[in-house]
């Protein structure tokens, strides 16, 4: 990767809450049109990875760049009209606005209105079931559609970059296949860089392209996820390869002993 390629630099950062340190000098790079992804335990330090770029937490320590420009302890609303979209863990809509509502905030920095007119239509093509609901109050959506719209507002900034912390959370597998497929879309058809953080593993390497691996804050492996995928590290603790395999094997001697 050159690099005029990196759209995304951390270097060395250390965020804290409060006293307690929960990054320690983490350092990636999201390639421009790439999907990175981050993998870890609960607690290994992703989602403040997310918030720390986004400026939501100020770093304590080390750079961040976006398109070539230092944004660490910038203020949140100037790192959104820079192109970066942020949807957080747990959707987080406006619960009393309309779907349309909602979509409109996501464009709050622009002032392009006709772009703005065909960025709705983009989103409804991506998410259907939105049109169908689009005088509706968000609260009243299901969890899958609450998480279409809280994508679908990001997508209304018309970010150079998307962060999404946790798309699939308490959703269906068929809703997960379709969130993720629409995730590919978007990359694939806008040439959106994405950074995503995912608990299901086995989703996110078959999504994006790099990954990382973090354990209590620090990054302790990066990789194409091909090869990521083919570790046994993360077959073992990510991919539950080692449960499968054991579970195999019990099935093996249960039938060796009823022959």
């Amino acid at each position: 990767m050159s690099v005029p390629d990196i759209i995304l630099k951390l270097s060395n950062i250390e965020s804290y809450y409060g006293p307690i340190m929960a990054i320690r000098g983490i350092s990636l790079a999201v390639p421009r049109g790439k999907i990175v992804t981050l993998l870890g335990a609960n607690g290994a330090g992703k989602t403040t990875v997310l918030k720390t770029i986004s400026g939501i937490i100020d770093p304590q320590k080390g750079t961040i760049e976006f398109l070539g420009q230092p944004i660490q302890r910038m203020e949140a609303d100037k790192i959104v009209r820079l192109g970066l979209s942020h949807v957080p863990e747990g959707r987080e809509v406006f619960p009393f606005l309309s779907v349309r509502e909602n979509l409109m905030m996501g464009a709050y920095p622009r002032r392009d209105r006709a772009a703005v007119t065909e960025d709705i239509e983009r989103v409804y093509g991506y998410f259907p079931r939105l049109r169908e609901r689009i005088d509706q109050a968000a609260g009243q959506l299901s969890g899958g559609e609450q998480q279409m719209l809280a994508i679908g507002r990001a997508l209304m900034n018309r970010p150079t970059l998307l962060l999404l912390d946790e798309p699939s959370l308490g959703l269906s597998p068929i809703l997960v296949k379709e969130i993720f497929s629409i995730i590919r879309r978007v990359n694939e058809e806008q040439g959106m860089s994405i950074l995503l953080v995912e608990q299901n593993a086995k989703v996110a390497l078959e999504t994006a392209d790099y990954g990382y691996v973090l354990e209590t804050g620090r990054v302790v492996m990066n990789d194409t996820c091909e090869r990521l995928m083919h570790s046994k590290d993360i077959q073992e603790f990510y991919l539950g390869a080692k449960e499968v395999g054991a579970r195999a094997e019990r099935r093996w001697k249960k039938k060796k002993t009823w022959r």
